[in-house]
Formats: C-alpha cells, structure tokens, sequence
C-alpha cells in the first residue's frame, strides 16, 4: 500500500485557520472531539475589532495580522 497521501501530522493550529467565523467553528468543534462549537455572542472592542465568544468558553478576535486569536 502506497503511503503517498497519508499525512504524518494532521495537527493544525489557531493561527492557520482561515479568516472566517466558520473556519474558526469548523476548527474549535474538530479540538473538542467533533462536539460541534457555536457562537454564543460577539461584540466590538475599542480598536473595532469583533469579539466572538464562543461556547467553549473563550473570545476569539482576528489580530492585526488577518489571523485568529484568544483574547484575554
């Protein structure tokens, strides 16, 4: 059997998710053993940025680079 398309590693990390709130559920529901994460709120801070608090229990924001961060 050919390894040729088998991954070593399929571990991705916050920073490599796409951009997207739905990239960001896909991501955070696949950490939590496939229990599906949803949006519970989002607000903006002062910088405008938006705020999405999840239903794992922590605030995610896009930072200045374009990508997903937790907020403190």
């Amino acid at each position: 059997m050919s390894h040729a398309f088998v991954k070593e590693d399929d571990e991705q990390w916050l920073h490599d998710v796409a951009p997207t709130l739905n990239a960001l559920i896909n991501y955070l529901s696949r950490e939590n053993n496939g229990i599906r994460v949803y949006e519970k709120e989002s607000h903006a801070n002062t910088e405008g940025k938006t705020i999405h608090k999840m239903s794992n229990g922590f605030s995610y924001v896009i930072d200045k680079d374009g990508k997903w961060s937790i907020v403190d």
